[in-house]
Order: C-alpha cells, then structure tokens, then sequence
C-alpha cells in the first residue's frame, strides 16, 4: 500500500500537482557580485515573504563568484563579467555547460569626494585612463579644467585614488570602458576583472571603496551607481560615443541597453559599454546568475527563483537604481532558463 501511494504520489508531480522526493527545498545559495548586491538583498526579502524560500547571498565579488559557482559550492553564481573561454572549459571539467541569465543592469560611475563643488564633475575615457594610469595626479590639472562648465572649479587637491582588490565585475566594466577609449590604458593594463593598478589603494568590494571615497577628501574611485544612492556620495559625468557628458542613471542605463539588443548574442554574454546612442551612459553592465545546465541538485528551485528575479522582481529595480531588462532580453532569458534541467 506504501509502494502505491508513493507511485501515485510521484504521479501528481508529473502533472504539477503534488511535490515527490523529499520536503520543499528551503534555501538556495549563492554569491559573487557586489555589483547586484543591494538589489539582491531586496529580492531575498520579497521572495522569502512571497516564497518561503531563503537566499543566502555572499557578496564576495564576480570572480569568487564564477569560481564558487565552478566548484558547485554554491547553488548559483553571479558576476557582471561573462564568463571567459577559460572558465568556461574549467566549468566544464567539473560539471558541464553553463547558462548565463541576465538579471539586471546598472552602471559604474567615477565616484568622488570634493565638498566645495557642487556641480558634477566631468571626465573622458582617456582623461580616466590617465589618471588611472598615474599621470593625472591633481584635481586642477589643465586637461580635466578644460573639460569642465563653467561653474565648476576644481581644487588644487592631489587625487586620492582607490580600486578594487577582488577579483570584480565592476572592474571588469570600468576597465574595458578605458580600453575602448584608451589605447594606452588597452595596451598596458587591459580588461579583467582583476588588473594591476599602476597606483591607489586597494578596497575589498563596492563597499569598502565607497566607505573610503566618503572618509577621504580629494578620493577618487569607481563603484556601483546604487552604492551612489544609498551614501550620497558624489558622481560624474562621463563622455560617451555620442560625444555628450552623461552621468549614470535609469534612463541613461536603458538607453545604452536598448541600443545594444540588436548585438547581443544567443548565449547572452554580452557587453553594453560605450554604446551608441546620444543619451547612453557609457560605462553601463549587466549582471548575470551563471546556472549549470545539469545542476547537482535544486535545479526546480533555482529556475523558479531566476524566473521570479527576471519577472516580478524586476519592479524593485528603479527604487533602487537599477534599469530592469528590456522586454525583448526577458523573453530570451525565458527561453534560456527552460534549457535548465532538473525542473
């Protein structure tokens, strides 16, 4: 009789009508991106009241997170880099194909601490690179007076800088900006999510470079635009293709994304800095949950949950200032997410 419920049991699952093989899953894990975190934390709260189902999220930077999602250490990964060719073929070493899921965009905005001046600053790509590099070393320089309006006046104040020292999705974002527009910056630093900075300090997370742009005077580094919002700390404007300064936000985000779709390839790695369009925030990225398609365990839950990110939760984003995906992406993460087994 135990043996004939059990079968018929297992028979409601196949039509969606009853759970078989072992209690609700209660919690999913997983970590990467500082990036995403703020949202992240919001989606956890909402889904957990919506859902009863925990997120335990670690925000520990991108490349912690595509190499703990490698591991199978965590349910899934998240990272505002693509996976590169080399990740890829270590994945599948260990447990086959991976599936990139977009879930949300946002920017990385120069970030900076100079309480006497009020409007925003400007910078070019180049003018950041260099600065970067180390050969702009002190707000007045020429070069960064003659860019600015009118009204601003840059203090005689050595540059603070600061950057990143985990492996980052945010410094992948801002440092292929400065290699699109930097030949300079392209051929003595280049792109990744970790770099060696010829100068600045070093700070674990957006987090600890935001906690040191607002304890130092004359600071200067890159950080989420949300890490922005939640401090009150200032940002810049940045050139971009179209030749106009444009400071991160939501509308600005969108319209770098919506100006990229027609590019975007079928495995959904992508990039979206310096995009065309004349109202494109240039230094704009996306964040990814990376699944494998075979995962070890969860896969139903680990589905419902991206599906839920990627629909529902998608109207907590500008609250929190992040652009949501544009439709046309939202129908091929659907279609990306169904390759998943284990539903």
């Amino acid at each position: 009789m135990k043996q004939l419920f059990s079968l018929v049991a297992c028979g409601l699952v196949v039509l969606g009508l009853a759970g078989c093989g072992g209690p609700p899953v209660q919690q999913l894990s997983a970590g990467g991106s500082t990036f995403v975190t703020p949202l992240m934390t919001r989606w956890a709260s909402e889904y957990e009241k919506a859902k009863g189902v925990k997120i335990q999220y670690q925000s520990v930077g991108s490349g912690e997170g595509i190499r703990q999602m490698i591991a199978r250490s965590v349910d899934f990964g998240c990272s505002d880099a693509p996976m590169d060719e080399q990740d890829v073929l270590n994945a599948r070493k260990v447990g086959g194909e991976v599936v990139h899921i977009p879930l949300i965009m946002g920017a990385v905005v120069p970030a900076y601490k100079l309480p006497d001046v009020e409007h925003p600053v400007r910078f070019t790509g180049p003018l950041l690179a260099d600065i970067f590099l180390g050969k702009i070393t002190k707000w007045n320089d020429p070069q960064l007076l003659a860019i600015q309006e009118k009204a601003v006046q840059l203090p005689d104040l050595d540059i603070k800088l600061a950057h990143r020292a985990d492996g980052s999705g945010t410094t992948s974002i801002f440092t292929e900006y400065l290699s699109k527009t930097s030949p300079e910056w392209r051929d003595k630093i280049g792109t990744n999510t970790a770099v060696k900075f010829p100068t600045g300090v070093a700070r674990q997370g957006n987090e600890g470079v935001t906690e040191y742009i607002q304890q130092t005077s004359g600071a200067l580094g890159y950080i989420e635009l949300a890490y922005v919002f939640k401090t009150g700390i200032q940002f810049g404007a940045v050139k971009n293709k179209a030749g106009k300064f444009i400071q991160g936000g939501l509308f600005t985000i969108t319209e770098a994304v919506e100006n990229a779709l027609s590019i975007i390839p079928d495995d959904l790695r992508y990039s979206i800095v310096d995009a065309a369009g004349e109202h494109s925030y240039p230094i704009s990225g996306t964040t990814w949950a990376l699944v494998y398609v075979k995962p070890p365990a969860k896969g139903k839950a680990i589905v419902d949950f991206l599906r839920w990110a990627t629909h529902e939760g998608q109207k907590f984003a500008d609250e929190l200032d992040y652009a949501p995906l544009p439709p046309a992406l939202v129908d091929r993460v659907d279609k990306k997410l169904k390759t998943i087994q284990g539903q």
